[in-house]
């Protein structure tokens, strides 16, 4: 097409050829310049030359946001910038990317830990763990949201507010300030207080510093030696585990007296389950009635270790009568009365999946049932014990039954100790039971539980018979 001396109005009133996606006119007084034309009516300036022996072609912009005078000027420096040998799409790239490193440093320098904790939250939340291949739990997650929340949240169940996590002082500090001195003063103050919180807060905070060191958005933000100085090692507590929060021997019938007295018969019966089955709180919290096998007597366990395959273990003839009356309760209907309610509020009534279930839980099983045991062990004056003490509970009890140790092991759902174990050890679900019915046999014996299970009650009534 021919060159055009452009005016204001001739460009305004280009118009597209038909049955074209495009039509582009020339400049006639800027070499180079035209202005390219659609269908829709869209018009934009653009620039083409040629460099090495290739055409360049290059838009300027709308035409509606460029001057002629401004599109004409822009055009003539491209034609420097090509007679120069140079390509200008290059240069703008290079700096497009300045532009962007300036952006992230900028970015880095004023990047606060909590922001950066926030972005690393929504990176567990989304990725494979890459030791358990895995993604990650909920409670993992909420391990880390915890121990950074600032506190001062009303408590769900009681009076009085949440205490702030020992993370929590760092979270207002920019990237940069997290410095070995930092890290190390912080970790002393909170030492004195929780040692072995600060200590497990100390491995979330190594963890998260790793990350951001290899994430492109906070890379070299944090100085290099913020976790691993010597200054902050020193000030690393130990961690270990409670002293006394185990269950004595002499301690067990007056805790089963003290529990089975619990009004709430799931949270009693979950309470008894956490010391015969040495399960971890969560694994036993959420079995579902699809995990319980009456008839071989096994319970299907969520194992934090073998994830994706979970772990079976006995159900003990004491533990399965209490689950079997739960069961019963669960799928007893509500009274014509509590029925009329549900409708009225558009409801049915249908029985939990939870074997441990709650009315008032948001996900329909039992959330905090501490408040419930601490209450047990106050009343019966007993010393202090976790949840997870009655699983430490179990292990230690056990030895007093001559069990082995693998056995407990593996109902536990600990990883092998021992290469033996690890590769050679397969013992199937009779074994194990075999092993575990006598545990729990002698648990019941020392609490003085008088207890006949429902194989040995068959072969009375045949005695009897004859």
């Amino acid at each position: 097409m021919a060159k055009v001396n452009f005016t204001a109005d001739r460009v305004a009133s280009f118009e597209a050829v038909p049955g074209k996606t495009q039509t582009i006119y020339w400049d006639a007084k800027a070499p180079g310049l035209g202005l390219r034309v659609t269908p829709a009516g869209a018009r934009s300036y653009i620039f083409e030359s040629r460099l090495f022996g290739k055409t360049v072609r290059i838009t300027i912009g709308d035409a509606r946001a460029y001057t002629l005078g401004k599109a004409r000027t822009e055009a003539s420096r491209l034609k420097t910038t090509i007679d120069d040998g140079k390509d200008p799409r290059e240069q703008a790239a290079g700096e497009r990317a300045a532009h962007e490193a300036r952006r992230l440093e900028a970015r880095r320098q004023a990047a606060s830990v909590g922001d950066a904790w926030s972005d690393y939250l929504e990176y567990l939340k989304t990725a494979i763990s890459p030791k358990t291949k895995q993604p990650r739990s909920a409670r993992y997650l909420a391990d880390h949201i915890a121990l950074a929340a600032p506190g001062g949240e009303p408590l769900k169940r009681g009076k009085g507010k949440t205490v702030r996590g020992p993370l929590a002082p760092l979270m207002s500090l920019k990237l940069s300030e997290l410095t070995a001195k930092t890290v190390a003063t912080w970790l002393a103050n909170e030492a004195r207080e929780r040692p072995t919180n600060a200590a497990h807060a100390y491995r979330l905070l190594k963890a998260f510093i790793r990350w951001c060191a290899g994430h492109d958005e906070y890379v070299g933000a944090i100085p290099p030696d913020a976790y691993d100085s010597p200054k902050v090692t020193a000030a690393l507590p130990q961690s270990k585990a409670k002293d006394g929060d185990s269950l004595q021997r002499e301690q067990l019938r007056t805790w089963f007296e003290a529990v089975r007295k619990v009004d709430n018969p799931f949270i009693s019966v979950y309470l008894q389950g956490l010391l015969i089955t040495g399960a971890r709180r969560e694994e036993l919290a959420a079995l579902t009635w699809d995990d319980v096998d009456f008839k071989w007597r096994s319970l299907a366990i969520a194992d934090k270790v073998e994830q994706e395959t979970g772990r079976v273990i006995p159900l003990t003839p004491y533990l399965a009568s209490l689950l079997a009356e739960l069961k019963r309760i669960n799928e007893t209907p509500p009274n014509v009365r509590q029925m009329r309610t549900l409708a009225a509020r558009g409801e049915t009534w249908k029985p939990s999946p939870w074997v441990f279930s709650s009315k008032t839980a948001a996900d329909g099983k039992i959330a905090e049932p501490r408040f419930a045991h601490n209450r047990a062990l106050a009343a019966a004056g007993l010393p202090h014990v976790t949840l997870h003490g009655l699983r430490r509970s179990f292990g230690t009890l056990s030895e007093w039954c001559e069990v082995p140790v693998g056995v407990v092991a593996q109902i536990q759902g600990h990883k092998p100790s021992a290469l033996a174990e690890k590769h050679y050890r397969r013992r199937p679900l009779d074994l194990l039971r075999m092993w575990h019915d006598k545990i729990e046999a002698w648990l019941l014996e020392q609490a003085g539980i008088k207890f006949v299970p429902e194989q040995q009650k068959e072969g009375l009534r045949d005695v009897t018979a004859a």
